[in-house]
């Protein structure tokens, strides 16, 4: 049994822009929390937030996709917003995250699906893509990338650096990491909504092992998963488009690898935004309009 801790709802009730009803799913014990806004009965989009946000992140592009018809599923990773957290990071590992993830998808029977992930969000959700293929019908990375056979390659530097300052620094400032590398001027109250899954250092073991999870070299837990996933997505015709920031240090050039790679990504409308590493922020409006143009472009994939 895996003990956890759970933050109490009361550190949301003052959330702005995020009047979603809540909804939520047993998994080995653990409950996740999702959005679920739009019609039920029209292709699913998966927004995949990564770390340290949540599903907050998504509020203004849930409510954007929503108006465009869209049906939208946004979960909160374990660890993270209004889902359990694993009170050791042992209990963390890319292998479970996908696993909590595909039984998400699994068990809302989600078809037909377009997936938006960035940061971890894209990791998680193209080893999610290539466990569950016929699942899958469009995908849109921002921001995000996928570490092949020898782990990450580029930003070494940078990486190294984050995984010092998330495990060994006294405090995790989570609303100023994300005001910080946004690219947009949160208020106090959207900085605090990040903060507020995460009252005591106790709800952090997920913050604080995720960037230990990133693999560096080929003998990295997470590196074969990795290549499987690859294999994958070198035969992925469908489509495939990357929308990213122009002010990400560390993958904001990542997106070059998809496109060289990825079948699906040629010919597709790529496109670059102003913002930092999380471009929902201050390009949600752009981030929408790209989705909605590729599902209308691509109906009926499947």
């Amino acid at each position: 049994m895996i003990e956890f801790v759970r933050t109490p709802e009361s550190r949301f009730a003052a959330i702005p822009d995020y009047p979603f009803s809540p909804h939520y799913l047993e998994i080995d014990s653990l409950r996740m929390h999702y959005v679920d806004e739009g019609p039920p009965n029209v292709d699913p989009v998966l927004l995949l937030h990564g770390e340290p946000s949540w599903s907050f992140l998504y509020r203004h592009m849930i409510r954007g996709l929503v108006d465009r018809g869209h049906r939208v599923i946004a979960p909160d990773l374990i660890g993270f917003g209004k889902s359990d957290k694993p009170i050791k990071q042992s209990d963390y590992s890319v292998a479970r995250h996908v696993h909590w993830l595909r039984s998400l998808v699994e068990a809302l029977d989600l078809r037909a699906i377009t997936l938006f992930g960035q940061d971890w969000g894209s990791s998680l959700g193209l080893r999610v893509v290539a466990e569950l293929q016929p699942r899958f019908a469009r995908i849109v990375i921002g921001n995000g990338l996928l570490p092949a056979e020898n782990g990450v390659e580029t930003k070494r530097g940078i990486i190294r650096f984050w995984k010092a300052f998330t495990r060994w620094s006294p405090f995790l400032p989570v609303g100023q990491i994300v005001r910080l590398s946004s690219g947009k001027r949160l208020t106090p109250r959207e900085v605090a909504a990040y903060d507020a899954p995460f009252p005591s250092e106790a709800f952090l073991a997920g913050v604080r092992v995720f960037p230990q999870l990133i693999p560096m070299s080929s003998d990295d837990p997470a590196t074969q998963g990795n290549v499987r996933a690859w294999q994958v997505l070198k035969n992925w015709h469908k489509p495939f488009l990357t929308v990213y920031s122009d002010g990400d240090p560390v993958l904001g050039e990542m997106d070059r690898l998809f496109h060289e790679r990825v079948p699906g990504a040629a010919g597709q409308a790529h496109a670059r935004v102003t913002g930092g590493h999380f471009l929902q922020e201050p390009a949600s409006s752009e981030l929408v309009r790209h989705i909605d143009q590729l599902i209308a472009r691509n109906p009926g994939v499947g």
